[in-house]
Order: C-alpha cells, then structure tokens, then sequence
C-alpha cells in the first residue's frame, strides 16, 4: 500500500509510510535470503526422505552439527513447517468403553466391589505398590495387598483369597490400567461370572469410592510411616485396616464404622 502512495499518489516515503503506519526501514527491507530457503528446503527433503524416522530435531542438528550450517532453528522450523515435513506420531490406541451409568450406592454387600493401585517407596528408595479393594455398599476395606509390583496374577490371587471368606462380587468397577485390561483377569471375570465395569479413562470421579479410599489410606497409613520393607508396609497396612473397618467412624456412611453397616445388613 505504501508503495502504491509513492508511484501513483506521489507521496513521500516518509509520509506514505505514516499513512499506513509501517516503519521505513520496514519500506526498504529487501529480502536477502530467498535463495537460501530453496536450499534449506532441498536439504530437509533428502534428510526426511532419507531418514524417514527423523524429526526436526534431528535434521537440524545435523545440518548445524555435521554440515556447519549456521542456520537459525526458527528459521529452518519455518520452512519445515511449510513443506509439512512434521514427524507423524502414531496416536496412543484407547480402548472404547461404553460410558459407565452414574455412581449409585449399592443396596446389598457384595454388589460392586471397586479397586484401585496406590504408589510409594520404601526407606533404601524402592518403589512399591498397594492394591486397594474396597465393598461399596459400606465402603468396607476389603484388601490392602502390598508388593514391589502387582502384575495381572497377583490382582487375581488377591480377589480370590478375599472371596473365600467374604463371597463372590457381582460387579467389580477399576480403571483402565493395564493389569486390569489384560486378558487374564477378563477370562478369570468371566469364568467366575463376575462383570468388569471400566470407569472412562482420565474420568477418577467415576471411581470415587475407592479414590476416597485411597485419600484416607494415603494420610493415615501411608504418609504416617518410613517402611524398612514389604513385609512391614503390610503388616502396617492390616493393622490399619482393622481399624478402618472396625473402629474409625465413616463420615459417608453416617458416621459409624463400616463393620456396623455390614452387620447391620
């Protein structure tokens, strides 16, 4: 537009770049790298066609590392932008599930049971895991199984010691965890007739009993102890779960223990 002013208006540089609000510097810039795009543009090609799982990163490096470009990133980003040379990146494959009805209390014990992983560490640094099982119906502490790691077997082994003295669940809610998709613990779900309802990943609130749970376990076992190691984590976490289900009032459920609620029913 400036230019415009100046060859048909006959205006001055200075007043056609006043009228448009541009600098005359900005006027009189004349592009002195064109050709040099066509170059790093040639080169990027041949590193992308060449190394075909190479990204930017990567290609830059070697044009400023190997060849002694002195090219500006930006500059080179710019033009690898334009010729949309970006690495695809295979998306994480998500499992669909069908979306979970609202939470509801359940009327009966054994109705839905829910679990859930927490994660710690021992005093000399090695990290642990607990397996949280929890009764919805009067969010009874079921299980606090404690190991260096809690593969598919282990969740199966302890859901099957806990219904030899407690019964067998009808539903049991989990997240999308890959100890809880895998195709062990669905064949064990379906041998025992138990169904395994998924929450919606990245949605914990549809697992809000048992992440309760794991709210009190972690502030009043967890935070409250420096483990020397698993068997004293566990020994730790049965005592405190007699406690939990015997002895400490549960604001959610009227404030009596969870033992009451079961005996009562």
């Amino acid at each position: 537009m400036a230019k415009e002013l100046v060859n048909t208006r006959r205006f001055s540089i200075r007043l056609a770049c006043a009228c448009v609000d541009i600098s005359e510097s900005g006027y009189r810039y004349q592009a002195k790298h064109s050709t040099e795009n066509a170059l790093i543009a040639d080169w990027l090609l041949r590193l992308t066609t060449t190394h075909k799982r190479w990204g930017f990163g990567l290609c830059f490096l070697y044009l400023r590392n190997v060849k002694g470009f002195s090219w500006n990133h930006k500059r080179v980003y710019r033009i690898y932008r334009e010729l949309e040379l970006n690495l695809r990146i295979k998306p994480r494959k998500r499992l669909k599930r069908d979306k979970p009805d609202e939470l509801s209390v359940p009327t009966k014990p054994n109705q839905v049971w829910s679990m859930d992983f927490m994660s710690d560490a021992l005093a000399d640094g090695r990290a642990i895991r607990s397996l949280n099982v929890i009764d919805d119906y009067n969010r009874e502490g079921l299980a606090v199984d404690v190991d260096l790691s809690m593969p598919s077997l282990r969740v199966i082994r302890t859901l099957e010691q806990i219904m030899e003295w407690r019964g067998k669940p009808a539903m049991i809610r989990c997240d999308n965890g890959p100890e809880y998709v895998s195709n062990q613990l669905v064949t064990w779900a379906i041998k025992h007739n138990i169904t395994l309802m998924y929450i919606q990943p990245g949605k914990p609130t549809q697992n809000a009993y048992i992440e309760r749970f794991n709210r009190t376990a972690r502030h009043e076992w967890l935070d409250m102890h420096e483990f020397e190691s698993v068997a004293h984590a566990q020994d730790v976490a049965t005592k405190w779960l007699w406690t939990y289900n015997n002895e400490r009032p549960n604001t959610a459920i009227g404030g009596v223990p969870p033992r009451t609620i079961l005996q009562a029913a």
